[in-house]
């Protein structure tokens, strides 16, 4: 009778350079509009272009030994180690490695670095191994509880119980969270030109910026490649790690009084002030925002007796002295200890060394490059205005000094990280002391469900999945109706009394199509995230 009717459909399956392909082919054949092109593109399988793969026919015929967290998407394939100093001493001799840890913890930046993929047993989406890895855009598979490591033996010990050891091929698929106990063979990523297109139509939709988180000169200069507009996070702390930072760190850590701590700090001060530098050159003038030290003080400390008797003997202590400093600064729950403004508050002269290395940084940069840097300086972890006034105290008189000795005017933002609920239920009071808010929706997230994100993802949130009291783990999407709510409460209660107030996010949700969808709908300036996320923040910010 003249009339069609489609009785079903499937929806056409096809890799991301076809889905891209596709999309330039139809506009340019006046089929689709840019608008309705864009709204095709899956945001998250971009991640396919931007990462290695493995070779299709080798992957069709391997078999994995375990399963784990897609922590950081990507192939990696390479010989195993278990510490980060075999890591990264395989890595000088040119072997390709795989990382081997029950977790990770900051003291193995150097062995993440040297790694082609990175194998956790604990942690989940936003635990150090996956955060880190995400960033250094590096593949990494963790919580993986199927296999057994032992770190003192060397050993990992898959569910058949075949022994793997040192030097071993093991290969990590991060997008799947597939482990294979061989070499698999992979193939580099490949940006078309139809992705630069796709990407230029995203930027001329969205209105929602992207930033970038990075700590390095090279994060900074990829996520610029990938078209970030800025630094929404640059975490201080994984600057200390460094084999030729951490003696200064440790000496200011288990020093008794002032003098002795500003002693150490003098010796970082030139190391964070040259990072800085090499950062505001590589976003030329873009805007950065530097979170100062957030960590507990324990987490620069060693742990094993060999490594304390080495260090105590280093910083002139003796053991006994050296374990009772490490005893006392360990703490229970960390998350919810003596870290981020809290230390600033106890020791302001770690804010003090901070704030000269971000100013004269600043100054040195419009002096030798001509470009103007206005640095925004994030105090992490307040959840009562008075902590910001009294450490936004000590930046200000601090920033005047350098200013006054350097015969130089720059203009600096002081603003805060909104990561536990007090600092959103209290916005309106902070916002009248803050010149800019971030949500760290990372801690926010587990301060409002009271999850621990290294503990709860390999345990029970894939039980509340399957049973459905949950949709999807909330530390992979924003949970809208109770993190959410806190975030457009903090937001509308800061605008209230600060309308020029600068606000954005920068947890891990900022690289997620849901989440950034919602911060566009709540009216947030940006949203900040992994550098080789930032193509998928583009286009899930112009969808």
């Amino acid at each position: 009778r003249g009339r069609l009717f489609m009785l079903q459909t499937r929806n056409g399956k096809r890799t991301a350079a076809a889905a891209l392909q596709i999309a330039v082919d139809l506009v340019s054949e006046g089929m689709l509009t840019k608008e309705e092109a864009l709204a095709k593109i899956d945001p998250k399988s971009l991640d396919a272009l931007l990462h290695p793969t493995f070779e299709p026919k080798a992957l069709k015929n391997a078999c994995p030994i375990a399963s784990g967290l897609p922590a950081s998407p990507g192939a990696a394939c390479g010989r195993i180690y278990f510490t980060a100093a075999d890591a990264s001493e395989a890595s000088k001799r040119g072997e390709k490695v795989v990382l081997v840890r029950l977790e990770t913890s900051p003291e193995d930046i150097e062995g993440m670095y040297a790694s082609q993929g990175i194998l956790t047993a604990r942690g989940g989406m936003t635990s150090h191994a996956a955060v880190v890895a995400r960033g250094m855009g590096t593949c990494c598979v963790a919580g993986c509880s199927e296999v057994a490591i032992s770190e003192k033996a060397h050993t990992l010990t898959d569910k058949s119980g075949h022994v793997y050891r040192e030097g071993d091929w093991m290969s990590l698929d991060g997008s799947t969270g597939k482990v294979y106990g061989e070499a698999l063979p992979t193939i580099e990523a490949q940006v078309s030109g139809n992705f630069q297109t796709i990407m230029q139509w995203a930027d001329e939709v969205r209105t929602l910026k992207v930033r970038t988180n990075a700590d390095t000169p090279h994060d900074a200069e990829v996520a610029v490649k990938f078209g970030a507009e800025g630094i929404g996070l640059c975490r201080t702390e994984h600057m200390f790690f460094d084999e030729a930072r951490i003696p200064a760190m440790r000496e200011m850590i288990v020093s008794n009084d002032v003098d002795s701590r500003r002693r150490a700090l003098a010796k970082l001060l030139p190391m964070q002030r040259g990072d800085f530098k090499g950062i505001y050159k590589a976003m030329g003038g873009r805007p950065v925002t530097i979170r100062f030290l957030d960590p507990p003080l324990h987490e620069f400390l060693p742990t094993e007796e060999a490594d304390i008797r080495a260090l105590a003997k280093e910083m002139n202590l003796t053991y006994d002295a050296l374990k009772r400093t490490i005893e006392n600064l360990h703490e229970f729950n960390p998350m919810l200890g003596h870290r981020g403004c809290r230390l600033a508050v106890t020791y302001p002269e770690i804010a003090e060394m901070q704030t000269r290395a971000v100013i004269e940084a600043a100054i040195e940069t419009r002096q030798e490059c001509g470009i103007e840097v206005v640095p925004e300086i994030m105090i992490p972890l307040v959840g009562e205005v008075k902590e910001l006034e009294y450490v936004k105290a000590v930046v200000d008189q601090t920033a005047k000094e350098v200013m006054a000795e350097r015969g130089v005017e720059i203009p600096y933002m002081v603003g805060t990280m909104i990561e536990v609920p007090r600092a959103a239920l209290t916005a309106d009071k902070i916002a009248e002391c803050a010149e800019f808010f971030s949500f760290g929706t990372n801690d926010l997230t587990q301060t409002t469900f009271g999850f621990s994100r290294d503990d709860v993802e390999g345990k029970f949130i894939p039980a509340y999945i399957s049973q459905r009291i949950l949709a999807v783990s909330p530390f992979e999407a924003i949970d809208e109706a109770g993190v959410g709510a806190l975030l457009k409460m903090g937001f509308e209660k800061g605008r209230q009394t600060n309308a020029s107030l600068e606000v954005g996010i920068c947890g891990e949700h900022g690289g997620d199509p849901s989440s950034v969808v919602f911060c566009h709908k709540a009216g947030l300036d940006y949203v900040s995230c992994s550098p080789l996320r930032v193509p998928i923040a583009r286009l899930a910010a112009a969808q």
